[in-house]
């Protein structure tokens, strides 16, 4: 018989045995788990890095959705080949496609085979400020819209409102109910700033004067006719330096513009500038008219008896330079004044805007600019 001593050892090399056998079965598995966990933690790593890599327009992620700093720039969020359209609510500087430019054409030619009668061109243009009044008389509780984005389209607007600026005359020219005047007023740190904001509209100067937000230290609403005889009201030639017109000019007839351009010249001091922003040619707005609507070529007349133009970018420009007039003008008058604003930006705007749910595309198109009026010895 053998002793304890003996056996105890067989024992326990039968237990290493079993312990061995069963290791081979548990290390896979240890093993395997290891690698999936080192494989998320690489995967977790690897997004992070893209995510971090990731252009601010390119991002889903508000943190990173931060404006431009040129705001000539329109964004930067361009539509390539392999990118998904409806991905995005909007994209910038996108060409019309080529079925776009080809309806875009056949709704001009339909528009100008089926314009406005002469009774009524001559009943909405002869008194303009009417249709406006019955404008905002009709849309009182939803015309204000909160034009957040002017400080980034116009940084002067920053500049000016600033602690410690000086002092400083803002014009709004149409002010409607105080869209820009009261989102400008709201940030103001500069207590010199003095913002007169006029419209052609008596009830649209109302709804102003109206807002609780109204204070005539800082701001003077008044009506005003842009294309009329008459300086702004408690306004004087050379007197304002920064004038701001917003989807105003678009609302005048082109027998309007030479006269407007001089008020707006006359009313500047040496110096001051325009801050412009209105509808392109090709906007999606224009494109939609139905038959009835078309005064003159780019020129419209909407359901609610408001006007409205599409300009061309260099339309524009020769406007606010003074040459559109020029060439209009056989003889060269002494008498007439030397309206020539310096052109200091001038862009086009150009949005896809996408209707994701639909899966519509909606073609933009803005011109935007700042036009200054030269100090005397810039003059030619």
């Amino acid at each position: 018989m053998a002793s304890n001593g003996v056996v105890a050892p067989v024992a326990s090399s039968q237990a290493q045995v079993v312990v061995d056998e069963q290791q081979p079965q548990q290390q896979p598995e240890k093993q395997l788990t290891a690698q999936i966990s080192k494989l998320e933690i690489a995967e977790e790593k690897q997004q992070q890095q893209q995510e971090e890599q990731q252009p601010p327009h390119r991002s889903h992620d508000p943190q990173f959705n931060q404006k431009r700093s040129d705001p000539f720039q329109f964004g930067s969020r361009f539509l390539q080949e392999q990118d998904d359209v409806f991905e995005f609510n909007a994209w910038d500087h996108v060409e019309t496609d080529d079925a776009y430019k080809e309806y875009a054409e056949q709704q001009y030619e339909m528009q100008r085979n089926a314009p406005v009668s002469d009774f009524d061109k001559h009943r909405f243009n002869s008194d303009p400020a009417k249709w406006w009044n019955q404008f905002y008389k009709n849309n009182t509780a939803n015309f204000f819209k909160d034009r957040k984005w002017l400080q980034q389209e116009f940084p002067i607007l920053d500049q000016v409102t600033s602690e410690g600026y000086g002092p400083c005359t803002l014009l709004e020219i149409g002010a409607g109910a105080g869209n820009t005047a009261f989102p400008i007023l709201s940030k103001n740190k500069n207590p010199k700033l003095k913002l007169h904001a006029c419209d052609f509209s008596k009830k649209a100067v109302e709804v102003m004067r109206s807002n609780e937000a109204y204070n005539t230290d800082q701001m003077q609403a008044d009506v005003w006719d842009v294309a009329g005889d008459d300086l702004p009201p408690h306004l004087e030639e050379n007197s304002v330096d920064v004038a701001l017109m917003v989807f105003i000019f678009s609302a005048l007839s082109p027998l309007q513009w030479k006269k407007a351009v001089e008020n707006v010249y006359r009313v500047l001091k040496p110096g001051g500038e325009v801050c412009f922003r209105d509808y392109g040619r090709g906007d999606l707005a224009q494109v939609r008219f139905r038959k009835g609507r078309y005064l003159d070529e780019n020129f419209y007349i909407r359901g609610d008896g408001t006007r409205v133009y599409f300009f061309e970018k260099d339309e524009l420009a020769d406007i606010w330079s003074g040459k559109l007039f020029t060439k209009d003008s056989e003889v060269e008058d002494a008498s007439e004044p030397d309206i020539r604003f310096v052109i200091e930006n001038l862009g086009v705007d150009r949005r896809l805007l996408v209707n994701r749910a639909k899966k519509l595309k909606m073609y933009r198109c803005w011109l935007q600019g700042r036009f200054r009026k030269p100090l005397p010895q810039q003059k030619e």
